[in-house]
């Protein structure tokens, strides 16, 4: 009872935070320089033609007018019309998102199974070699840009060895998995289209891998430090003079412990992972909502630019609040 009043305390509270964020992103889009107007109908376009377009996205009204409409619109499920594609927001970013959510998963599974072994390794091992080779590959994740290592592995494995291909989610003439979820590896798995699902994972393997990398990096390090913490405790002193084997001690006490502020950083890592590397995406031709969003900003496609921040916003929100109810499962101290 306690747990689920919390939870409804805590979904009542986002509606301020999601207000919030409307009216200083809508203030902050449209102090920008430019006309949306003249983007959508070219530099030849007439007075006419301008005011009408104008009048049809309601952009000759004022701010607060514009504003009032946006937010009306919002509490109705509308989140408006894009000024480039003339499509509904709202299905357009629900038709990328799959695939945004299926690499930030990729990645994130990329980034777990690389810190959580190196991380305990690093911290049983301390101050050995192999703590100091964790320590360069850590170093090495944390100082490339990824978009620069993106760049390099696509020359390395797509162009040069043609080991992985270069971009997209399949190749030219292999048609999509029937659509279940959105997202092609989890769809094709279901359809028993076991080439699609392979091909898939190969498009998968790339992008994944420099996004997971960065991250695997900090998370390796932070695991290090919380297992260096909590290795020092007196209860793991005392579960290993019961003659507890150390792996036990380390996976079924320490490790448990030691991932709880590791949980907010890896909370934190899947909401920006949705939300950002729009720089990557772009490189390696995923069609998700990031790239969505930059070509929408390049033609000051308000409706989009805002419709994005709110779904952001929200998945930020909903990120931190299950972030807060792993913390009681991890340790039940925690209430």
């Amino acid at each position: 009872m306690r747990r689920t009043l919390y939870v409804l305390y805590r979904v009542l509270g986002m509606v301020p935070t999601v207000l919030g964020v409307i009216v200083l992103i809508f203030i902050l889009s449209r102090s920008i320089q430019g006309d949306p107007a003249r983007m959508m109908a070219g530099d030849a376009a007439d007075k006419q033609v301008l005011d009408q377009l104008r009048h049809e996205f309601q952009l000759d009204q004022p701010w607060p007018v514009q504003l009032w409409a946006y937010v009306d619109n919002l509490a109705h499920g509308n989140m408006g019309i894009s000024y480039s594609t003339k499509q509904r927001v709202f299905d357009s970013l629900m038709e990328r998102f799959p695939a945004t959510v299926e690499l930030t998963l990729a990645s994130l599974l990329f980034a777990f199974a690389g810190a959580v072994p190196l991380g305990i390794i690093s911290a049983v091992k301390r101050n050995t070699a192999i703590d100091q080779v964790v320590r360069v590959i850590s170093v090495g994740g944390l100082s490339m840009p990824v978009f620069w290592s993106g760049l390099m592995l696509i020359w390395l494995l797509y162009s040069k060895l043609g080991w992985l291909p270069g971009g997209g989610r399949l190749g030219t003439y292999t048609p999509p998995p029937p659509t279940i979820t959105g997202m092609y590896t989890l769809d094709s798995l279901l359809t028993g289209e076991w080439s699609t699902f392979g091909e898939s994972v190969r498009y998968l393997l790339l992008p994944a891998f420099v996004l997971g990398y960065a991250y695997m990096a900090t998370l390796a390090r932070l695991i290090r430090s919380s297992m260096l913490e909590v290795l020092g405790q007196d209860y793991i002193r005392t579960a290993r003079s019961k003659g507890l084997a150390d792996r036990a001690v380390i996976v079924r006490h320490a490790l448990r412990n030691g991932l709880i502020p590791v949980t907010t950083l890896a909370g934190l890592a899947f909401a920006a992972l949705l939300g950002g590397a729009v720089l990557t995406k772009t490189i390696f031709s995923w069609p998700g909502i990031g790239k969505y969003v930059v070509d929408a900003a390049l033609y000051l496609d308000y409706p989009v630019i805002m419709g994005f921040t709110v779904l952001i916003a929200i998945v930020y929100m909903v990120v931190n609040l299950v972030v807060d109810l792993l913390y009681t499962w991890l340790n039940p101290q925690i209430q």
